[in-house]
C-alpha cells in the first residue's frame, strides 16, 4: 500500500505541476490588456479563470486539507473589478501550486482515504476523490486558457511561439 500511496502521491503531484506549466506556456504571452480581455460577450477573461483556478484549489486543498485558514470568494473570481497586474496573479496561482504540490507529496497512505467535505463538492468523500476531482476541474479550465489565449492572439495578428 505505501508504494500505491507513493506512486499517487507523484503522479498527481506532477500532473499539477503540468497544469502549472500549462497555464504559463498560454498566458505568459499576453499582454496586460489582453490578460483581461475576454473576447465574447459570455464566459470570462484568462485573468478571471486564473483566479478561479487559484480560488478553487487554495479552499479544497488549502483550506480543506492543508489547513492553511483561506477564505474562498468564490463569486469575486469571476466578477474582479480591478485588472490586477498579471504577474501578482500568477504569482499568487504559482504559490497554489506549489501548496497543493507539497500537501500531495505529504499524504500518507491513510491520509488518501481521510473523510474528507467541502462546500459545493458533495461527491467528494475522501482526500484522492477531491485531489482528482481537482486535477480534472483544472484541465477543463486550462483549455478554456488555451482557447482564449489563441483567439487573443488571432485578433491581434500575432503568433505563438
Amino acid at each position: 500500500m505505501a508504494e500505491l500511496s507513493s506512486t499517487v502521491a507523484e503522479e498527481l503531484a506532477n500532473y499539477y505541476e503540468y497544469v502549472g506549466q500549462d497555464v504559463h506556456k498560454w498566458v505568459d504571452p499576453l499582454s496586460q490588456e489582453a490578460f483581461w480581455h475576454n473576447p465574447y460577450p459570455y464566459g470570462n477573461s484568462v485573468g478571471h479563470l486564473v483566479l478561479h483556478l487559484t480560488g478553487n484549489l487554495s479552499y479544497y486543498v488549502g483550506a480543506r486539507i492543508a489547513n492553511t485558514g483561506y477564505v474562498r470568494h468564490r463569486d469575486v473570481e469571476f466578477t474582479e473589478t480591478r485588472r490586477l497586474p498579471k504577474e501578482q496573479v500568477l504569482r499568487e496561482f504559482d504559490r497554489t501550486i506549489e501548496m497543493v504540490v507539497a500537501t500531495i507529496r505529504k499524504q500518507s497512505p491513510e491520509d488518501w482515504t481521510a473523510e474528507y467535505s467541502a462546500d459545493r463538492e458533495p461527491e467528494a468523500k475522501n482526500r484522492f476523490a477531491v485531489l482528482l476531482r481537482c486535477a480534472g476541474h483544472a484541465f477543463h479550465h486550462v483549455g478554456q486558457i488555451i482557447f482564449l489565449s489563441k483567439e487573443l492572439v488571432l485578433r491581434r495578428g500575432n503568433t505563438f511561439t
